[in-house]
């Protein structure tokens, strides 16, 4: 068996990515018919879908915006973050958990994370948390939900607002309770790769009516009336309360996402599926360590990351991924810790070695392809190749 990168020909001709959207034709659709509509944004899908949002996860409030990354930012402006206060929030996540502290002249403060979900760490966080101490942002990496009971009694034991990052984790569950529906506020992302799409998208889920309403307005230029409402109510009178920005969804967005929405379950049900049938093959692999998985959490497997076990390694973690590219997986990392990103360290000036057991875990990392829309023979082959490659440099 010859592996591609040493001269050999991979089975597949085209890359089987690490993530991809899959688009129907109700999709387009009910997106045709918005474009054909009076509202093309700040319309009624808007309000049909952040209500269709807020009762799947059993939330009262649902607030839509232009990205999750916007919606991180709602959120923390939401929590009143300012200059001199500080949030504490995990390395092993995108950087855009940790940038919407920054965007609001606030510190981030970065807590190591567990060693078998690679989530937020409780006890390293008890650890951080000083009287600058404003927020705890945790993110459910790769869609496994965070200890939250532990979180939210450090919140509340220290009188803070928990913006809980759950872009990976639409449909996960904890405790028999569906994420969205636990923190003071939740964050969702609708980017293609994930578990529903409106091209860019995000959300914001909340139980507290006054976050909704900093929501609201922070999404419309700080203003305290949508166009809708003006013109509903024949009025033209508006008033910017807020130094908001342009983060609104449109209609044709909300109409996709709600589309989306009816096949979440179904999506869901597909990624635990593929994730079974990884872990069970993987667990007998030699050099492989799988996702780890609590007993009382349903993730919702926005990822599938692998750990190489070094110990057991002829060949580099990168060696290893560039051997699985060539076979055409598109793997990928997640993540390098945010606070060794160049911005981080050489504009705000973090340094490395804050947070060992993230940087252990960066180091052999791989994520492999996961996504609703991969066939029984796109699951065969990934397990297939990740064991070809690993017998060519395990010892």
């Amino acid at each position: 068996m010859i592996l591609t990168i040493d001269t050999g020909s991979p089975v597949r001709e085209r890359v089987l990515p690490y993530g991809h959207q899959s688009i129907e034709e109700e999709d387009i659709r009910e997106v045709e018919s918005v474009l054909r509509s009076d509202w093309i944004t700040t319309g009624p899908k808007v309000v049909e879908f952040e209500k269709a949002f807020a009762a799947y996860v059993g939330a009262e409030h649902a607030v839509s915006f232009s990205s999750g990354t916007a919606a991180l930012h709602g959120a923390a402006f939401a929590a009143g973050l300012g200059p001199g206060d500080e949030a504490i929030t995990t390395p092993m996540t995108f950087c855009a958990t940790a940038n919407c502290v920054v965007y609001l002249g606030a510190k981030p403060v970065f807590a190591d994370v567990c060693p078998d979900t690679l989530n937020i760490d409780p006890d390293e966080t008890a650890q951080c948390i000083t009287s600058q101490t404003k927020a705890l942002i945790p993110a459910d990496y790769a869609g496994h939900p965070t200890d939250l009971d532990q979180i939210l009694e450090l919140a509340n034991r220290h009188g803070l607002v928990v913006i809980e990052d759950a872009c990976h984790a639409l449909g996960a569950e904890y405790n028999g309770k569906r994420v969205g529906n636990i923190s003071h506020m939740t964050v969702f992302s609708f980017h293609p790769v994930k578990h529903i799409s409106t091209g860019e998208g995000g959300m914001v889920t909340t139980n507290n009516e006054e976050l909704a309403r900093r929501l609201r307005i922070f999404r419309n230029h700080g203003i305290n009336s949508d166009a809708r409402q003006r013109v509903a109510q024949q009025e033209w009178f508006y008033e910017m309360v807020a130094l908001g920005y342009n983060y609104r969804l449109t209609d044709i967005a909300c109409a996709l996402g709600l589309s989306q929405l009816r096949r979440l379950d179904h999506n869901l049900a597909r990624r635990r599926e593929i994730a079974m049938r990884y872990t069970t093959a993987f667990e007998k692999m030699p050099g492989v360590i799988p996702p780890a998985v609590r007993r009382n959490v349903s993730p919702a497997w926005h990822l599938y990351p692998i750990r190489l076990d070094m110990a057991r390694m002829r060949a580099s973690r990168n060696e290893v991924f560039r051997a699985l590219r060539a076979e055409k997986l598109g793997v990928n990392v997640h993540y390098i810790p945010v606070y060794l990103h160049p911005y981080y360290r050489e504009q705000l000036g973090y340094r490395s070695t804050k947070c060992p057991v993230a940087e252990d875990a960066y180091g052999r990392l791989i994520s492999l392809p996961m996504f609703h829309g991969m066939t029984d023979k796109d699951i065969e082959y990934v397990i297939e190749t990740v064991g070809k490659v690993l017998k060519h440099n395990v010892y």
